[in-house]
Order: C-alpha cells, then structure tokens, then sequence
C-alpha cells in the first residue's frame, strides 16, 4: 500500500496567503434558505441584449470557433483603438504611443497587469474599500498590496494617497465608478490623482468596469482620467455592461510597451479571449444602454429612500451598489439578515474593517423593495 501523497506540503506560499472569496462563502451559507432575497451578487440580472445573442450565434455559425490573435480578433481591437482615439483624443495602434488588447474579463487584464509589473517586495496601492480581488493580484505577482484608507466618504484622493508611495510602489489601482461603494470620482480629483502618479513615476491603473452606469446628476459616462493623460493603463469590460459576465470580455488600452509585454503574459495564460465573444461585442454599438442606466438609477432611489435615514449612507452615483453602515458591525448584521431572509454582504470581505454591508442593486424592483424594508427593519 503505498502512502498518499502530502499535497499540503506541495502548496506554494502563494497558494496559502489567499482565502477563498467571502462572497462565494456567503453564497454556501445561503444554499440552505428557501427563495431568499439575494442582495448580494454583483452580476446584472437584465439579459444580454438580443443584437449581442444573435452575434454570438452567428459566430458559431459561421465557424468563428477557434484561436484569435492573442491580443484580440482584429476587427473588435480595431473597433477598441477607434473608440479610444474619439473618446480621449490617444494616439492608438502598433505603431503608437498606445495600443489596446483584448483580455479574458477585466480580472485578465488586472491580473496581466500585476504580472507585468509586480517582482518580490513590489508594493501596489488599492482602496479601503476595495474589490475582492485586489490583494489577491498583487499577492499572486509576488508584490504587497498597501491599502488607502477611504473612510468617511469613500473617496480615494491624491492627498490620501500620497503618504503611502515608497520606493517600492510601483502601480496604484483605482476604481470608479467603486466597487462597493458606488462612489465616482470628479474630474478634478482625478487630474491631481494623474499629476501625483507622473510626478512619482508610478503606474496609474484604472479599472472602469463600471463607465457605463453612472446615475444623476451625472452624464452618460463616468469621469476618467484617460481624458487628462494617456501614460496609464485602463481598464474595461462589457460583461457588466451588457449582462454577459459568463461570456469574460474586457480590454486594456495603455503605454504601447506595457501592452506588448501584457499581450506576451495572455499568449502564456490566458492564450485569448474567447473567440465567440469577441465576435459578439462587435454588434455591442447597436445597443441603447440608457432605459437601463435609468433603471438602475431608480433602484440607487429606492435605497436612499429606505435606508437614508436609518443608517450613515454615502449616497451610490455609478456602479450596481450601495455600502451602508451597520451598528453591530457587518458580520452580525449579515447573519441576522440572513436569518430574515435577505443576503447581503460583510464590509470585511471588501476592507480592513467590518463596520458595513455591501447592497446589491442587481435584483428586480419588488424584491429590492421587499428586501430593504427588511433591511430598515434591522437597522432601526
């Protein structure tokens, strides 16, 4: 009989400085209600548009099944580069000063980009607040995640950031529209937050998964720094934005080097994003986003309406959510939640401190409005 292989003692120490998502273990817990009122995802819960869904059976069809391009089918990149170029005036193309890459998901991209960046010790500042995911990047490229404490109104300014550059932070990640707080930074904090990165030569990554969903009395489109300086990297995807988070199709535009060395990392992970998908997006032009922006909009409504007055509640202007404060502390909060059958999320999964839940907005208007009259009820 031989003796079973000890695959703990296998395990890189990568590997063992990462937990599995709190939101995944939330979701476990909830397995056992019956039809509970789930607040807690983060994924749209409209359908992917019908112009979207017949490209994508039309690339099938038409045998669009196979490998693309590592950096993207030529036709979307070249669709990409174009509306970069209109929107923030860049100069895009392999023979520019920038270009753009398509990546498996805005995570991809995020993950590409630590890689390409991060050696041991190296430090990237993200947001307290911050997406689940975030730590974790700078873990897996062998870097440190320094954290910029936000609280108050959840917004990360070139002021709060500045103590925290050392000679080792090499990138700082930003979010806005945020995930969780549904805070969107104004353009002129963004132009000091630009001016504090190229004064310090280090990398300003934006992730802007959420630029399309951003509510009055704001425009169609979230404020972003790509308009004040292209010597940065963003980041995009449609997945939220058109309901097909499965489908894993985001983009990448920044400095012309840092994209061919991203591009080299996807050919040996990622290989390329899906080839379906890809296809797909070309139709997403055709889409009018604004019926649903102004759903959406209402739902952020419907949240301030029921919780403004009970709870400490920054005010949610972009993204699918809301954080608000919790007297017992998040955890306790969401079990008792949990209990009256409605699922929301721990402010610890998203921060160093567990003083808040994360709402989810991603859920029809009767069972929000059923959920957070429950949620008031437990906040009073």
């Amino acid at each position: 009989m031989t003796t079973p292989l000890a695959i703990d003692a296998l395990l890189s120490s990568r590997v063992r400085q990462i937990e599995v998502s709190g939101i995944r273990a939330i979701w476990e817990r909830a397995a056992t209600l019956t039809d509970p009122i789930d607040l807690s995802i983060g994924q749209p819960d409209f359908a992917v548009p019908d112009a979207l869904k017949d490209a994508a059976i039309a690339a099938i069809r038409d045998d669009h099944n196979g490998y693309t391009m590592t950096g993207g089918d030529a036709a979307l990149r070249d669709a990409l580069r174009t509306q970069v170029a209109d929107e923030f005036g860049w100069s895009v193309g392999a023979e520019a000063d920038s270009d753009v890459i398509v990546t498996s998901g805005t995570a991809g991209a995020l993950t590409l980009a630590c890689l390409a960046l991060l050696d041991r010790g190296d430090e990237l500042i993200i947001p307290d607040p911050w997406f689940v995911i975030y730590p974790a990047l700078a873990t897996i490229a062998g870097g440190r995640a320094v954290t910029c404490d936000t609280y108050g109104d959840f917004r990360m300014t070139a002021e709060r950031i500045e103590p925290l550059i050392t000679d080792r932070t090499k990138a700082l990640l930003l979010n806005t529209p945020a995930n969780p707080t549904g805070v969107v930074l104004s353009d002129v904090e963004l132009a000091d937050i630009v001016a504090l990165c190229a004064e310090r030569g280090i990398l300003l990554i934006t992730d802007e998964i959420y630029d399309r969903f951003v509510f009055p009395p704001l425009g169609n489109s979230a404020p972003t720094p790509a308009t004040v300086s292209s010597d940065l990297l963003l980041v995009r995807g449609f997945g939220k934005t058109y309901g097909c988070t499965g489908w894993r199709m985001g983009y990448v535009a920044g400095p012309r080097l840092l994209i061919t060395e991203m591009a080299k990392l996807q050919q040996h992970t990622f290989v390329c994003a899906s080839s379906i998908a890809q296809q797909a997006m070309l139709a997403a032009p055709k889409v009018d986003l604004s019926p649903l922006v102004a759903r959406f909009a209402m739902r952020r409504d419907m949240v301030v309406d029921a919780l403004g007055d009970v709870t400490d509640l920054v005010v949610p202007e972009g993204a699918f959510y809301a954080f608000p404060a919790v007297a017992e502390g998040g955890e306790a909060f969401c079990q008792r939640a949990m209990d009256a059958g409605v699922l929301v999320i721990p402010g610890h999964i998203f921060s160093s401190r567990d003083t808040h839940v994360r709402i989810s907005l991603a859920a029809d208007e009767a069972r929000l409005e059923q959920g957070l009259q429950i949620l008031r009820g437990l906040m009073r």
